[in-house]
């Protein structure tokens, strides 16, 4: 049999959506301007909300935020005319998975997409009022998005009549607390309005009771971003790039140990090997060197090196190989890493993020972080480490949000593909190795070597 070449066309720059991703060319609105941002904008929406909701119902985009759903199915569940209750728009900009940076390069370099993508999409689902919950960190972020959308509002492209739409429009930038879980769509409307941010019970869902109770839309920055250009260049433009149901351009996080960490946009579909050698300057030591690999931020299930040869960056090649897209924050470990170490400061961090509202997740998020330290520091059994993944199964499926699977979902990845890892650290009978001042334990002198 002839062995089968992959064969992968890169992305061509005249495909490229942002075309400043560097700062190359300024961040300034007359810059965004001359890269055709604001171009035709009025014209795009006296085409009216079904033809655009169609457009991005064929360009096929899903959201660019971890969960992957259709925009365009997303957007058609809000009410088609707005009743007593005002629509809102929500743009979803705390960005705190781990390894994940893409957004924050929009907000410092393409603001300009974001808040043309904004007014689009506010008028499609009959929202006068945006909200753009931005990480409380970024605050450099928020100043210059903040300078954009004055700058906007000086052009007339917001506010009263906004770009000549006869469509009022406004946005308004909200800052968070440093809270992972408000990264999750209802914990994020419950932290608007001044509450805990802790997730809310589904249904109702936000499309129906959003935001102070209305129906509300919530996308993420670069899921918006990338509307005014698939509206110019056609849905089918989009769809024709990357792969059926894995459509469009990507910005990709590519860091750990690579030797040129970077943000790269990509075609959807790019084999990983491809994008980690082209773009990042490869893994420190080799390709050979190479353990791991975290496809989509810390929440996604790690992959190991036999599977990085050959998978494709995509939603569903990733799904097929037990693991997630994500937000395509991709973090490269290699052989001179301890994988049980790392996956336990993993382990830590959601413990520490858990909102502490479901019991599974509040408790077992504290059990995975604890066997897997203990693991590696030597002092774990096997039938630990068998209980370490009945947690995960417990934790798993029994949530209220998906933080719960996420902090689950990289431990079960650890034990699919490295279970030998862990098992090289456990003993069968800690004691013996290291003394133990238990209380309860008569014969603890006995594990002295001059008591044996």
């Amino acid at each position: 049999m002839k062995k089968k070449l992959m064969v992968m066309i890169m992305l061509k720059e005249e495909n490229k959506i942002f075309k400043n991703l560097y700062n190359h060319y300024g961040w300034e609105i007359e810059k965004a301007i001359e890269r055709d941002d604001w171009k035709n904008t009025k014209d795009l929406i006296s085409k009216g909300k079904e033809w655009i909701i169609n457009e991005v119902k064929t360009s096929e985009l899903r959201g660019r935020g971890g969960a992957g759903f259709s925009t365009a199915m997303k957007w058609s569940f809000i009410p088609k005319k707005p009743g007593s209750r005002p629509h809102y728009l929500v743009i979803n900009a705390d960005e705190s998975e781990p390894g994940t940076c893409k957004d924050r390069d929009i907000l410092r370099f393409e603001p300009q997409k974001l808040i043309e993508g904004c007014l689009i999409a506010g008028y499609t689902v009959g929202a006068h009022i945006c909200y753009i919950y931005i990480r409380g960190e970024y605050s450099f972020e928020g100043q210059r998005l903040q300078d954009a959308i004055n700058q906007a509002y000086k052009k007339n492209f917001l506010g009263k009549n906004a770009c000549g739409t006869n469509w009022d429009f406004d946005i308004h930038i909200h800052y968070g607390a440093g809270a992972y879980i408000c990264g999750e769509e209802t914990a994020l409307l419950e932290s608007i309005e001044g509450n805990k941010g802790q997730p809310r019970l589904k249904p109702p869902f936000p499309a129906l009771v959003g935001l102070y109770g209305c129906p509300t839309i919530v996308n993420n920055v670069e899921t918006i971003a990338v509307i005014p250009t698939i509206l110019r260049r056609g849905g089918k433009w989009f769809a024709s790039i990357g792969r059926p149901k894995n459509t469009g351009t990507k910005i990709f996080c590519i860091s750990g140990n690579v030797n040129s960490p970077c943000n790269i946009e990509e075609e959807m579909g790019i084999p990983l090997k491809e994008l980690i050698n082209k773009h990042a300057g490869g893994v420190v030591g080799g390709w050979d060197n190479l353990q791991a690999v975290i496809p989509g931020g810390s929440s996604m299930p790690l992959l190991p090196k036999k599977i990085c040869e050959t998978i494709n960056m995509d939603f569903d090649s990733l799904i097929e190989n037990k693991s997630g897209l994500g937000t395509a924050g991709i973090v490269v470990i290699n052989k001179d890493q301890d994988i049980v170490s790392c996956m336990a400061r993993i382990a830590r961090f959601y413990k520490h993020e858990s909102c502490g509202q479901c019991t599974p997740c509040r408790e077992g998020s504290g059990w995975m972080w604890r066997i897997l330290n203990r693991a590696n520091n030597g002092e774990t059994t096997l039938s630990d480490i068998d209980l370490l993944e009945d947690v995960t199964k417990q934790i798993e499926g029994h949530t209220i949000c998906a933080f719960g699977e996420g902090s689950a979902w990289p431990v079960q990845g650890l034990l699919r593909h490295f279970r030998k890892e862990i098992d090289k650290k456990c003993s069968n009978d800690p004691l013996i190795k290291k003394k133990k001042d238990i209380p309860y334990l008569v014969d603890q002198h006995l594990l002295e070597k001059k008591n044996a």
